[in-house]
């Protein structure tokens, strides 16, 4: 099939989000010297044990983002609606982003990822999977949602995701003006834009037709390429 995400009522469930969110804005938790596994430069990283790390906490009759068992956890109880959250940062250069997903609940049919160069509710980067198989890297331009990894402006499907009620490695480059989406080890798409050059980063969850998407995230992670 064609995964096509369904923006339009995802952009008012935002809107009427904006003035929900419970926000803490506190200094992040002091990171470890030296780089990561693969010797890059650790620029921020998380996994959620501290609840005052820095993340959204919203809970609303749509959905929630929080945190939940040392892991972040945003929940979409609404069908054609989307949550993100951001942890309050600024990176004004190239980052990579990694992070662990798991679908705890809901349908199959959904999409989540991780975002990267967050200038606002508006405009960002975002690199999705879903459960049954479909990868895309989008932009949202002043609240237009495109996927701009694919010719058609869907997600495509890939072979190298673990579906259903699994977990996922994610790992998402924003180089220059290339934008690179790697799931457990494997490049599975690729984009040039250069819209926006930096800013936060981010976690994503959607649903489509059916509400109930649930996702736990995990050792957070943002490098210096």
């Amino acid at each position: 099939m064609n995964k096509k995400v369904f923006f339009a009522l995802a952009v008012m469930v935002l809107v009427a989000l904006a003035c929900s969110f419970t926000t803490v804005k506190t200094p992040t938790t002091q990171l470890p010297a030296g780089g990561g596994g693969n010797g890059q430069q650790i620029l921020f990283q998380d996994d959620f044990s501290n609840t005052n790390s820095g993340w959204d906490q919203a809970h609303t009759d749509i959905g929630s983002t929080d945190y939940e068992n040392s892991g972040y956890r945003i929940n979409v109880i609404q069908s054609d609606a989307y949550f993100f959250a951001n942890p309050y940062q600024s990176f004004q250069n190239d980052v990579r982003i990694e992070v662990d997903a798991t679908k705890i609940g809901g349908p199959d049919d959904n999409a989540f990822g991780v975002i990267c160069r967050y200038q606002d509710v508006d405009n960002y980067y975002f690199f999705d999977i879903s459960s049954d198989g479909y990868v895309g890297i989008g932009i949202d331009n002043a609240g237009t949602k495109t996927f701009i990894s694919s010719s058609d402006g869907n997600m495509t499907s890939d072979s190298n995701i673990n579906q259903g009620a699994a977990t996922n490695h994610l790992r998402a480059d924003c180089i220059g003006n290339t934008l690179t989406l790697f799931v457990n080890g494997t490049q599975v798409a690729t984009a040039t834009d250069s819209t926006f050059t930096g800013g936060d980063v981010g976690l994503v969850a959607e649903t489509l037709t059916v509400g109930g998407t649930d996702l736990m995230f995990d050792n957070f992670f943002v490098y210096k390429p």
